[in-house]
């Protein structure tokens, strides 16, 4: 069987900026005009946006990390959603009336989200030429790129994939991966964080963040020929354990969604990783031919987290964000002084946030340099494998 790399970017909202410095360290690891070392890309929420900038940017590894980083670097709050008094407040009242209406049973107020993140799209369809993804496979500098969305209407996790024409669908419980010409729309939909975002319609389905039932996101990367996977994630592994604060305080409702944008997008990739550790026990201790019988399979994975609480960077620079985001805010309790930062780190997509996560990045990258590269060079490493 060929040897593929395949890269995981997760999702999180403004927190996917630390991925582009893991990469922007890659890239000065690898020769200058290396090509890209990631046959296969697969990218999830704001993940999707860099798996789509480097899959495009497939000839030159180096030039797309660069392009990556010149967008992550000085980007600001409202290219990503409207921070305008008359788009933050108009389109807040118009997601609380319609969430009054739907319990009276009245659903007239359609696409209702916090935020309008209409410029998103706009900035997308300026930078992003989705048609030279193809180019990247046909010059077979790309096996495949795939773009992960939840089907608001299926309940399942869909998988939209470009590559070679030897791939194959699947579908499993609550996980389908379907062909597709991979377009803007497929990254929106990905990105869309529920409530704060709206859903995006492709076909006949709308379809919110990724990261929701995402319930296997290591597996996407070995229906398309993935045989060892690098996952850039975007929250810390080490800080989930930490002793309970004492709290006196109903918790805001910030600190809530915070919590549950933290489900959303670290409990899949945590379950999934152990799932990878047992999985790669069994193939260790079973006999190589019943392994092949139940097309069990060693699998290398290495993982690169941040090493500090994005959440309390995040906090550091709340004040960059326009005021009528910070008083947004400040009325469902997302600023610092009220627990909110978890939300923040999802929506503070100030450049100077996002510069503070590309060096926390490449930093981490820098003390994982020997590991990254012995990984890519398909060196032995004894850690995660599981089976599709």
């Amino acid at each position: 069987m060929e040897e593929r790399t395949g890269l995981i970017l997760t999702g999180g909202g403004a927190r996917a900026a630390y991925q582009v410095g893991v990469l922007k360290a890659i890239a000065e690891f690898l020769p200058r005009r290396a090509h890209n070392p990631f046959p296969v890309v697969c990218g999830t929420s704001a993940g999707a946006l860099n798996a789509a900038t480097i899959a495009i940017n497939a000839h030159s590894f180096r030039k797309g990390v660069r392009y990556l980083n010149n967008i992550w670097k000085n980007f600001h709050a409202g290219q990503i959603y409207r921070t305008d008094v008359l788009g933050v407040f108009s389109n807040s009242m118009r997601w609380i009336a319609g969430l009054v209406l739907s319990g009276l049973g009245i659903n007239k107020l359609k696409q209702v989200s916090l935020l309008d993140n209409s410029p998103l799209q706009a900035l997308l369809e300026d930078i992003l030429p989705c048609e030279k993804i193809q180019d990247s496979i046909d010059a077979g500098l790309l096996y495949a790129l795939s773009i992960t969305a939840s089907g608001y209407g299926s309940g399942q996790s869909v998988t939209f994939y470009q590559g070679v024409e030897q791939l194959v669908p699947w579908r499993r419980t609550r996980r389908v991966g379907i062909p597709a010409q991979i377009e803007i729309k497929h990254l929106m939909a990905s990105s869309a964080l529920p409530f704060i975002f709206q859903a995006a319609l492709i076909n006949r389905e709308y379809f919110g963040d990724g990261s929701m039932r995402q319930i296997a996101p290591i597996s996407s990367a070995l229906h398309l020929g993935a045989t060892r996977i690098l996952v850039i994630g975007v929250t810390g592994n080490g800080h989930e354990e930490q002793e309970r604060d004492e709290v006196h305080e109903y918790p805001t409702l910030a600190h809530i969604a915070g919590h549950a944008l933290n489900s959303i997008f670290l409990d899949n990739m945590e379950v999934d990783l152990e799932r990878v550790r047992i999985n790669n026990e069994l193939v260790e201790m079973m006999p190589e031919e019943l392994c092949k019988r139940a097309d069990l399979k060693h699998v290398d994975v290495l993982v690169i987290s941040p090493s500090q609480p994005i959440e309390k960077i995040a906090e550091r620079y709340a004040a960059e964000l326009p005021w009528t985001i910070r008083l947004l805010l400040r009325m469902v309790g997302a600023m610092p002084q009220s627990s909110g930062g978890i939300l923040l780190s999802y929506l503070l997509s100030e450049g100077k946030f996002c510069r503070a996560l590309i060096d926390l990045g490449y930093r981490d990258a820098l003390k994982q340099r020997e590991e990254i590269m012995r990984f890519l060079g398909g060196g032995p490493r004894q850690d995660e494998g599981m089976p599709q």
